[in-house]
């Protein structure tokens, strides 16, 4: 019988990405006759403290000689310390959905810091299984061969082409946590310039950082906004759908990606894309399919919305390669039985 400890901090139902690729692959796991148990570390990683810290040593100390551990990448990088008593006699795996160092926000204080313990902790486990090619190459920086790396690309469900709006004005689609990494300052700044087009904004995505909250609030009332952008926080996998297959258009400022999962999830529907070229959504979008512009830089957002909004057969023509580049997304049971091979290797 194949076995598989999973240790993940905070909440496994949040609907982020990283615990989205978590929750799938799992279950996809448990489809192909793996048992998975599911250790659930403290909420506040990647800061844990000293009790988080305890937590996780006496979980990682329950766990029986040779058994297969995998880690998931927002605790990982914090537990040099705990995880180096159990790095011989476990089979211990990273997944690493991005350095925990390149997290927007960071002072270069806590960001040497990062770096410098998620070194150390890559440094003792088998393997380490990352969600993009961009992501594996960073991950060169913190001294893990190439060999002892895998890139498992996060699934993504068959989705039917988006309808859109329907109406003459343009309807926006944003999907992100509300986290400075997000962009959504970006993003609302450069839409504040543009009130002398027709368009609406829905954004998706609970806050999590309650600075960006309040930040992309008072954005919305400086800028005049709050007639055109409507905020709903975190919803679920049914009322996404029905945002995706509503929309005209899938925009994201985010200053960095580790994959960008809602991304795949707006080609899967035919939508053209604007976001940035932040690590690896240049891999994530191919370049007929959207447009990309440099992170943080407001007035190059706008000028490429505004681009859109005037010419719809650019839309139309991102629109077609976007529906090309959705039939070469991998799926979810393909990406699990590709976990499953790795684990099985150790």
């Amino acid at each position: 019988m194949n076995i598989l400890h999973f240790l993940l901090p905070g909440d496994p139902d949040s609907r982020t990405g990283g615990y989205l690729y978590d929750a799938r692959i799992t279950a996809g796991l448990e489809a192909l006759g793996w048992t998975i148990h599911h250790h659930r570390l403290a909420d506040n990683f990647p800061f844990p403290g000293a009790a988080g810290l305890a937590h996780t040593a006496e979980i990682l100390a329950g766990i029986p000689d040779d058994a297969r551990v995998l880690i998931d990448g927002l605790a990982l990088g914090l537990l040099p310390t705990v995880i180096a008593p159990h790095a011989a006699r476990l089979r211990l795996v990273g997944l690493v959905h991005h350095p925990l160092a390149e997290e927007t926000g960071l002072d270069e204080a806590a960001r040497h810091w990062l770096f410098e313990s998620e070194k150390a902790a890559l440094a003792m486990v088998r393997h380490s299984i990352v969600t993009s090619p961009f992501t594996a190459s960073a991950l060169a920086d913190y001294g893990v061969p190439a060999e002892r790396v895998t890139v498992i690309l996060p699934g993504t469900d068959p989705a039917p082409v988006a309808k859109g709006g329907g109406g003459p004005g343009l309807n926006i689609l944003a999907v992100g946590t509300l986290t400075p990494r997000k962009g959504h300052d970006v993003l609302l700044t450069a839409l504040g310039t543009l009130l002398h087009h027709d368009w609406t904004l829905t954004l998706a995505g609970g806050a999590r950082d309650k600075a960006t909250a309040d930040l992309v609030e008072k954005l919305i009332q400086d800028k005049s906004l709050s007639d055109r952008i409507t905020l709903l926080g975190e919803v679920d996998a049914e009322a996404l759908a029905a945002l995706y297959d509503r929309a005209d258009l899938f925009a994201l400022a985010s200053h960095y990606e580790g994959y960008g999962m809602v991304f795949a999830e707006a080609l899967a529907r035919g939508l053209p894309v604007l976001s940035t070229t932040g690590g690896a959504i240049p891999t994530t979008v191919p370049g007929d399919a959207g447009l990309l512009v440099p992170p943080g830089d407001a007035d190059a957002f706008a000028q490429a919305l505004e681009k859109l909004m005037a010419d719809t057969n650019l839309r139309q023509s991102l629109r077609q390669c976007a529906l090309k580049a959705r039939t070469t997304l991998p799926h979810w049971p393909d990406q699990a039985r590709a976990f499953a091979r790795i684990l099985e290797t150790l």
